[in-house]
Formats: structure tokens, sequence, C-alpha cells
């Protein structure tokens, strides 16, 4: 019996195992997507929530997604008016050296800003990269401390830049859920990137001291020619880096960034970038507020030259939706009940909610439309007479 008896038990211990294996515990959370990336991140692009995420924290080689930051940086210079794109760019021997990716530029040769940009996101270029680094900040160190400084700002807190370019080096290192940060800056803000980031194939012209030639620019970035909707945005790969990638993607209003790195080959890195943003496009919608200036109210002004002022929308704002939540739409308006003047323009007076089924999905602030002085002495007495006949 006793025999039988541990047959029994162990019989029973398998099926045991084998029913665990099939359906996991309860309350454990299971993965989505599979992965081979080392690290992945899926982000909204107008809200930045985080849709998915792996390892999103864990600090490692960006290689040449570097260059995002690299491009923000520029982006903001040109928009300070510290430089205009058509000004020229001289390609130092440091910049020219810098070998890895690159457009060959040469010592001493000039090209414009634009170009030397185009040169970046559409080819990955580490000689404009650093060119630009240089002629941004004076130096590629200066320009490295301006890259560190916007991540601090950014609350990129598992990065550190050595580089304007990605290339190999001790201390270079960020994460998938800070690229994602830095990718949503530079498309939310400068979304005229988008011209060269969805750029297949262009040229450039070298013009040195043998001449003239031309030189063939072919997008790194396979997604902008496999994936509807691909708006950007920048490969990376290097031997300690292995593969990575920064992508981004529209369809109708939702925008997405998918990020993965240190991915085992360059096929697995679209394929999983791909992989992130299908799911996202599958399972999210995006939802618009209501337009940017409508009147929602009018506020009463005391001690003013007007009654009252209108209240209108600050910004129309994006809203983050799971494909599955139905319901009722609602919004509530939050407005203080009156105002002394004087008033500002733009001042603002309250917010907008917006409700789904009572659940607040979004909300944008609620600002004064118009200006309104203090009431003088003649305005307050002609105020007083129609009062009073």
């Amino acid at each position: 019996m006793k025999k039988y008896g541990k047959v029994l038990l162990s019989a029973i211990l398998a099926l045991v195992l084998m029913v665990g294996s099939l359906f996991p515990a309860y309350g454990a959370e299971t993965d989505p997507l599979t992965l081979e990336s080392k690290s992945a991140v899926l982000m909204d692009g107008a809200t930045g929530t985080v849709l998915y995420e792996k390892n999103s924290h864990e600090a490692m080689p960006p290689a040449s997604v570097t260059k995002v930051m690299t491009l923000l940086l520029i982006y903001e210079a040109e928009e300070a008016g510290q430089f205009k794109w058509e000004d020229s760019v001289q390609v130092s021997e440091h910049a020219a050296g810098m070998g890895g990716s690159q457009v060959f530029l040469e010592p001493g040769e000039t090209q414009t800003a634009a170009d030397m940009t185009k040169c970046i996101a559409i080819a990955s270029a580490n000689d404009a990269a650093v060119a630009m680094a240089e002629f941004v900040a004076g130096s590629e160190e200066a320009f490295v401390e301006r890259m560190n400084k916007k991540a601090e700002e950014l609350g990129m807190k598992d990065t550190h830049f050595v580089n304007a370019c990605g290339l190999d080096v001790d201390g270079h290192e960020t994460s998938a859920y800070d690229i994602a940060l830095m990718s949503r800056e530079l498309m939310t803000r400068f979304p005229e990137i988008q011209e060269y980031t969805t750029t297949w194939q262009d040229t450039i012209i070298h013009k040195t001291r043998k001449g003239e030639s031309e030189f063939g620019l072919t997008n790194t970035n396979k997604l902008i020619k496999w994936y509807e909707g691909a708006t950007g945005l920048k490969t990376g790969s290097t031997g300690k880096a292995l593969y990575c990638l920064s992508g981004t993607a529209e369809r109708n209003g939702l925008q997405l960034i998918g990020v993965v790195m240190a991915a085992p080959d360059f096929k697995v890195r679209f394929q999983e970038t791909m992989k992130l943003l299908d799911y996202g496009f599958a399972n999210y919608t995006a939802k618009k507020g209501l337009p940017a200036g409508q009147e929602m109210a009018k506020i009463p002004v005391t001690k003013g030259m007007a009654d009252s002022v209108p209240v209108v929308v600050k910004e129309e704002i994006s809203m983050l939706l799971k494909k599955d939540m139905s319901g009722d739409w609602e919004t509530q308006t939050e407005i203080l009940p009156s105002m002394d003047a004087p008033v500002a323009a733009g001042e603002k007076v309250g917010e907008l909610v917006y409700l789904i089924n009572g659940e607040e999905v979004g909300r944008t602030d609620l600002v004064t439309a118009e200006a309104v002085e203090k009431a003088n002495i003649n305005t307050m007495l002609q105020r007083m007479l129609k009062n009073w006949f």
C-alpha cells in the first residue's frame, strides 16, 4: 500500500505542476509581448503615458540614437536665433575623423547648417553631428554639457552623455525610457524634423579643393519604407550597444514612440519596434478635446470697464483611451465665481475636465479671452447714473 501511495502522490504532484505551467497564478502579470531586445518601451507621444515596458530604466549604450538629443539641441539653437539654416558650417579635423557612419566630410569643407542636419537625421552621420555640435556650442565638449543639462531638464535620470554622435565610450549610456522622453520632446516641439526623418533618399554636394561631387544619402530607418504611418526617428548600432531604434508613427491622431535597445540583430530591432507600435495601435486610440479658443462661459468682473469677460479653452488636448472603453462623454467646468479688475488676457480662471462614465480622462486650463482695465472715475459715475435712472 505504501508503494502505491507514493506513486499516487507523485502523480498528483506532477499534475499540479503541469496545470500550474499552463495557467499562471492568480494575480500574476503576463507580458503581452515577447521581445528578444534587452530593453524596450512604448510611449504615447501626446501624453507621455507608458503603454508597455521591459527593463525600460536599464542604462546601456545607445549608439547613434544619441543623435536624437543632438538634433533636439540643434533645433533649439536655431529657434533661439543662434544661427540660420542657410549659415555655413566648416568641418574641423576632429569632426572629419569621427569614423563609423559618416558622409565623408573633409577638414575645411563647408556645408549649410540645413544640409548638415539632413545628414544627421537621414544618414546618421557622425562627422556631421560633431561638426554641428562644434558649430552650436564652440566645441563638442561644451555641446555635451548642454546635452546632459537638457537630459536633466527632461527627467532623464538614467542618462549620461559623453559625445554627440554615440560612438562607444565608457560612461556614455541611457535607457529606453529616457530615449522615449527625448524623442517625444523632439517630435512634439519640432515636428518639422519629419521633413528629414521621413525622407528615404536625398543628396548633398561635397565642395572641397578637389571640386564638387554629389553624395547620396539613404535613410538608416527602414520603418519609413515598411510601416504605415511611420514618422521617424533614429537607428543606432555599435559593438557594445548591439542594435537600437527609436521608432515613431502616427495613425488617426494617435502618436506612438517605440524604443528597443540591445536587439540581437538589425532585423529584430525593426520587427520588435513594429511589434510595439502594432500593440499600441491595436489597443489604444486618441480623442481630441475642444478646440483652443472655444468660449465656455463668461466670468463676472468687478471694478472694471466691462461687466464680464469671456472664458475660453486654452489648448486642444489629446486624450489617450483604451479601445474597449465606451460610455457617455461629459465635460465639466471649474471656474472662479468672479474677478476683480484689472484682468489680463490669457489669465487662468479655471479648468475644463473631460469624463467618460464619470471617470476623468483629461483636463486643460480655461483662460480669459480679453483684457479688462480698471474702471476710472467717469466710468463709475456713468454706471451709477445709469443705475439710478
